[in-house]
């Protein structure tokens, strides 16, 4: 399995605002932490502040910062709400091609295992991720 970038980028994105609590920090900045687009960047924020994860202020002094503690941000939640799980056309919203949908094990078992996958991510906040936030922004600053 593969998250895709937007959701990895969503992620450390979450990241660096808890490495860097009680200050705003910018699109810029972890632009440039990740050498990731800041275009794709501005999209990720958007969504991660319409989901009440950041909170994100407009303007010359703007940027954004966690809106919850890293205690309440769970990394399944984060994934499911920024990842598209429908591995197989059966998994999707719509009822897809497929002809033997109906008496197919292979559904349930690839459903299984995506269960799985994100049981592991529900076990774990962005405060467990911070743990080593001194190595985190040593590994920054490189």
């Amino acid at each position: 399995m593969e998250l895709s970038r937007f959701t990895d980028y969503s992620l450390r994105t979450l990241l660096y605002a808890g490495m860097h609590s009680g200050r705003i920090v910018t699109v810029s900045e972890v632009a440039a932490a990740f050498g990731i687009s800041a275009n794709h960047l501005v999209k990720i924020i958007h969504k991660l502040g319409k989901l009440g994860y950041l909170e994100t202020k407009r303007g010359r002094s703007g940027g954004f910062q966690l809106s919850l503690p890293p205690s309440e941000i769970n990394i399944g939640a984060v994934i499911r709400l920024t990842e598209s799980f429908a591995l197989v056309e059966c998994l999707g919203t719509e009822k897809g091609s497929c002809p033997i949908v109906g008496a197919c094990i292979l559904k349930r078992v690839i459903a299984e295992a995506r269960d799985a996958f994100l049981g592991t991510f529900d076990r774990y906040t962005l405060q467990d991720l911070l743990k080593n936030r001194d190595a985190l922004l040593k590994s920054l600053a490189n």
